[in-house]
């Protein structure tokens, strides 16, 4: 089942992991692979490579809105335009990565009132990553579908490198996108409504 009343939903597959050699990018590009074709939303890499972060440096708490970095107001610019967002997440230490936390931490509204869903991979299939991400984007007011991806190193990664992902896992993406596409497009109509409304 696809969103097909809402075309225009854009979804930011967001590459959580910048070591070199990362696993995450083989991960990150199957989930695009994954959405070529559905009809319910655009699916776009963004990759925190690309955005390199200090550690957070704003003066002001990222909720007042008041950023004053060019590299805040350039993460923050690319993270407002999309309606939901696919976090592929390492699993580290039994949380999620520094840098994906860090990207996160530095914005508020931006993720306000839109859509999440969690990708992982790790020894333990990165399910303790997914877990602290649901706590952090609650806090952000992401709205977390059910469905969750995870890879294991051990099962989907020949030599614990070259990605192999299982036979059970394009279903379990499918569903995914599915539930993400739902919510995103809800929230869009209630973002759109509410600035109706305040206008």
């Amino acid at each position: 089942m696809s969103n097909s009343s809402s075309p225009d939903l854009r979804i930011a597959v967001i590459l959580g992991s910048t070591r070199p050699g990362r696993n995450g990018a083989a991960v990150a590009e199957w989930v695009l692979e994954q959405a070529v074709g559905r009809e319910g939303a655009t699916y776009e890499l963004v990759d925190l490579a690309d955005f390199p972060l200090p550690h957070l440096d704003e003066p002001v708490p990222p909720s007042m809105g008041q950023y004053t970095k060019d590299h805040t107001k350039a993460w923050a610019e690319k993270i407002a335009g999309f309606d939901g967002y696919v976090f592929v997440t390492p699993e580290y230490n039994h949380s999620t990565s520094g840098v994906l936390k860090n990207a996160i931490d530095y914005l508020y509204a931006e993720w306000n009132n839109k859509a999440a869903a969690f990708v992982s991979y790790g020894s333990l299939s990165g399910a303790r990553a997914i877990e602290h991400l649901r706590g952090i984007a609650s806090e952000l007011q992401l709205a977390h579908v059910r469905q969750q991806v995870s890879f294991s190193l051990a099962t989907d990664f020949e030599n614990y490198s070259v990605f192999t992902p299982g036979p059970q896992h394009p279903a379990s993406v499918q569903t995914m996108f599915d539930q993400l596409e739902m919510w995103a497009g809800a929230l869009k109509t209630a973002r759109t409504e509410a600035l109706a409304e305040a206008a």
